[in-house]
């Protein structure tokens, strides 16, 4: 890269303002993508490779299980090493990963893969934003972050279409292969074009025992949520049910004393960082298992293909394309308790009226009278509900430790997500070939969708009663970072997200 302006110089109307924005946008597209594809191809998965519901949780879960350990490490890696330089070692070894699963001969390889997928993800999306905050001029940022947004939002929302038209064409495999191409572009644009950068004040050991500790717990506790249908209370499962809770026991107990944390205890000294935190729990954990389920439920009851099915849910992504930005600002003008509980009120009932999608002949009607409506009041709590979460997160902080609550967000929801996966089957009796039976996957359909509505109402209680407008609301301040993308994608990433700043 031999003519690049020096980091915080950039503009964005200039051509390396460009290449960093694509580069950027590739990147994060990469591990969204991933992120809202999957789900669409998770019926011809199991079908072409002859596995269970168990195998088909373990496909989502193993690359959310990694990405919701390590993304706080991985900022951390990209403050110390360079930024650049560990956004493209993510990039690579997500393509690499990503190859993996679409060459993937059994379930086993195959969930192996996607683990390996979420450490590259960890990698390269912290780095994503992090290389906007650092690499354009303080005038061009806030226009920078927003076309990084947009066109992220963009990407999250043809993504259930792509995925849908791949699986029913060329078929599963290229919803994983895909990424290997993007990865060919991003990564010379990048070695080009983008500035290296780094935090000079950087320094410390990293916490890789608190990393470990935390994925390990989040593995033991979603291994025995997954397994318990098929293997019921075995010895293994509650061994890992046991052996999780006290590893996160340890993990606690790790932070609290480490003198560089990754996770902060005096950061939830704020009792609205805590409250936002456990309300975004309760949100990503209902869309989670929300997005999960219907993609299977509007193929395997409703009848409708890949393709039918993702475009089925595409409005709700439409909807927080087009109106995120005017609910940021209505959040700020009138403060985040009002939206963050109508928001989720919204979206459980949109959650609720999915439980009308039932057996039958897709057609126009159908989807008009039983989807459409469902998706639409869903995307309408979720464009209330969103954007104003984020930025009362970054509000509920000291801006020194913004980047490090995004970050805490950012694993918060990933976690949720996780845990949401996991745990809904088993909790509405879903059994390990439920997904091939039509009638039992809609019994316990309708059994999981009031769960789901359930936390979300639950997030609008919790955010009733704890929620107050923040000092930086109240001053009109409106942080960057404080810009949504994306249905499924949980807040933005952190420029500084490994450890707290002095």
């Amino acid at each position: 890269m031999a003519d690049a302006p020096a980091p915080g110089e950039i503009r964005v109307a200039s051509s390396v303002g460009r290449w960093v924005v694509l580069t950027t946008v590739l990147g994060s597209s990469m591990a969204m993508l991933d992120s809202t594809v999957v789900n669409v191809a998770l019926p011809r998965i199991g079908e072409d490779l002859g596995t269970d519901m168990a195998a088909l949780q373990w496909t989502v879960n193993a690359y959310m299980l990694t990405l919701a350990g390590l993304i706080l490490l991985g900022g951390a890696l990209g403050d110390r090493y360079g930024r650049r330089r560990v956004f493209v070692v993510g990039v690579v070894w997500f393509a690499l990963a990503s190859l993996l699963c679409g060459i993937a001969p059994n379930a086993g390889v195959l969930v192996a893969a996607r683990a390996l997928q979420g450490v590259g993800g960890a990698l390269l999306t912290p780095g994503s934003l992090a290389l906007i905050q650092a690499s354009f001029h303080p005038d061009d940022r806030a226009r920078a972050v927003g076309l990084w947004s947009g066109f992220g939002g963009v990407g999250a929302a043809v993504g259930p279409f792509v995925g849908g038209w791949l699986v029913d064409g060329p078929g599963w495999r290229w919803v994983f292969l895909l990424n290997v191409p993007l990865a060919a572009i991003c990564v010379p644009v990048a070695l080009r074009h983008v500035p290296e950068s780094r935090d000079p004040a950087a320094h410390g050991r990293f916490d890789v025992l608190g990393a470990v500790l935390g994925a390990l717990a989040l593995a033991g506790v979603t291994y025995a949520l997954i397994e318990a249908p098929g293997r019921g209370a075995s010895p293994t499962v509650i061994g890992s049910a046991l052996g999780g809770v006290a590893l996160g026991v340890a993990f606690v107990l790790v932070e609290q004393r480490r003198a560089d944390p990754m996770l902060p205890p005096s950061i939830f000294r704020s009792r609205l960082f805590t409250s936002v935190n456990l309300v975004t729990f309760c949100v990503y954990a209902a869309l989670g298992g929300f997005f999960f389920l219907s993609a299977i439920q509007l193929q395997v009851v409703a009848g409708y293909s890949a393709l039918g099915a993702g475009t089925a849910l595409l409005p709700t992504t439409v909807l927080m394309l087009l109106f995120s930005a005017w609910s940021g600002e209505l959040g700020r003008r009138i403060g985040p308790r009002i939206p963050l509980t109508v928001g989720p009120l919204l979206a459980a009932a949109g959650m609720l009226l999915m439980l009308r999608v039932g057996p039958g002949t897709p057609s126009v009607g159908s989807y008009a009278g039983e989807v459409l409506p469902a998706v639409l009041v869903l995307g309408a709590g979720l464009v209330v509900v969103v954007a104003p979460l984020t930025a009362t997160v970054l509000a509920a902080v000291d801006a020194g430790r913004a980047g490090l609550a995004s970050g805490i967000n950012n694993a918060a929801a990933r976690a949720a997500g996780l845990i949401a996966v996991a745990a809904l089957p088993l909790l509405a009796g879903m059994g390990p070939e439920a997904y091939r039976d039509a009638g039992e996957f809609a019994a316990t359909f309708r059994r999981a969708m009031p769960m789901c509505a359930g936390l979300l109402a639950a997030g609008a209680v919790l955010a009733w009663w704890t929620v107050r407008t923040p000092a930086a609301a109240v001053r009109g301040e409106r942080p960057e970072c404080a810009v949504h993308c994306g249905v499924t994608a949980p807040p933005l990433e952190p420029e500084r997200a490994s450890r707290a700043e002095p």
